[in-house]
């Protein structure tokens, strides 16, 4: 595989120079704040990636208040004993989207949480003693034990839950393969993914960067070149 320093020269020329690559990169997770969140925001997260999949975000985003109403909050400990009745009066809850099977992985990831943080003290704390360089294996977990937590979602869910990681997104993938790595047509089967976690954890040793920022530079690295607010999302296509 081609090494780290070429893949960023090219997204340095592509963003206007080093400079501009580098305002377009977030700012790197802090594993403090992600080991002291309670579980009941780590299920909420878990819902929300779960029912923004295959929908319109911004939709999502708007009626989020009702969500967080609808599910009591996402109270882990509450959600695990409401009865049958309180998940079918979600499905007819116009404060949510009312998707049955999306709805019913929230109370099956309620059991998910409140089992993990049994083992461990919380879900994040958990999450934040994973080994950095197995990304792939925490995935295959949450696909495994989760409800409605693999594939993109799984990605998606440590983003946003402020662990650091990559994600295989359009503009990723074709970077990899650009680079010389060997991917299946969708990308996402376990070889795939333990394939692309391992180039990431070698970028990012070879390059001293976060796994966020190795993600974020490949994807501004290939693809349609884009320096709007737009950018920030890239890897996440």
């Amino acid at each position: 595989m081609d090494g780290f320093a070429s893949i960023r020269q090219r997204a340095e020329m592509r963003k206007g120079g080093a400079a501009a690559l580098a305002a377009l990169l977030p700012a790197v997770p802090d594993p403090g704040l992600l080991a002291a969140m309670p579980d009941d925001r780590v299920l909420a997260e878990m819902a929300r990636r779960i029912f923004c999949s295959g929908f319109v975000w911004r939709v999502i985003e708007s009626k989020w208040p009702g969500f967080e109403a609808a599910f009591a909050g996402f109270d882990v400990a509450r959600l695990c004993f409401e009865p049958d009745e309180f998940w079918e009066a979600l499905g007819r809850d116009a404060r949510i989207v009312r998707h049955g099977a999306k709805i019913q992985s929230v109370r099956a990831n309620a059991r998910f949480v409140a089992d993990v943080a049994a083992e461990h003290g919380s879900f994040a704390r958990f999450l934040s003693a994973w080994p950095a360089a197995d990304q792939a294996g925490l995935l295959e977990l949450l696909a495994r034990r989760g409800s409605r937590l693999g594939g993109m979602t799984g990605q998606y869910l440590l983003r946003f839950l402020g662990r650091d990681g990559w994600i295989a997104g359009r503009d990723v993938v074709a970077c990899l393969r650009l680079a010389g790595l060997e991917l299946s047509a969708g990308a996402m089967n376990r070889g795939d993914l333990r394939r692309i976690g391992a180039a990431m954890q070698a970028w990012a040793m070879e390059s001293g960067l976060p796994l966020l920022h190795v993600s974020r530079i490949c994807a501004f690295s290939v693809g349609e070149n884009r320096t709007d607010a737009a950018d920030m999302n890239r890897d996440a296509d």
